[in-house]
């Protein structure tokens, strides 16, 4: 008789859910991007070169959280009901908030969060040419403070 070699053994695994019962949930989350202030002013007057940047963020951040299990490789594929993406404008930086509704049997926290930065990004994106130095380098230009501001379980 011939002993199977099971080789090491996976140190990550999804977790099993399906014991778990359906219920609402919610997620919040928000981050921001920091910019010169003549980038914020270009994209309030729509300036910008490859078009409407807030725009092309929601969309962008709507997508990825939708996505978001093709990205984080132990999420799961979850239905969602809702994603609403929405910015803020300061003097220097843009704040994108991202909120995700979904009837399941795990959170939304990681579509929220996938969403407002994927916004993030294309905001980035989008206003890259004015953002760099002489040397090509991006001296202003950050991704700060992505986090969770609020989630819910149950009754909505």
């Amino acid at each position: 008789m011939v002993k199977e070699d099971k080789g090491p053994r996976s140190s990550v695994d999804m977790v099993d859910i399906s014991g778990k019962d359906v219920v609402p949930r919610f997620a919040e989350a928000e981050g921001e991007i920091l910019l010169k202030p003549d980038t914020v002013k270009k994209i309030r007057r729509r300036e910008i070169e490859k078009g409407d940047v807030l725009a092309a963020a929601e969309i962008a951040g709507i997508q990825a959280a939708k996505k978001t299990y093709e990205l984080i490789p132990l999420c799961h594929q979850i239905p969602l009901s809702k994603v609403k993406i929405l910015f803020n404008m300061k003097e220097k930086r843009v704040v994108a908030k991202c909120s995700v509704n979904a009837n399941y049997k795990t959170g939304v926290e990681m579509e929220a969060l996938v969403g407002a930065a994927v916004a993030l990004l294309t905001v980035w994106d989008m206003v890259k040419y004015l953002e760099k130095d002489e040397a090509g380098q991006y001296p202003v230009t950050r991704l700060r403070e992505i986090k969770i501001i609020r989630k819910e379980k149950g009754a909505r």
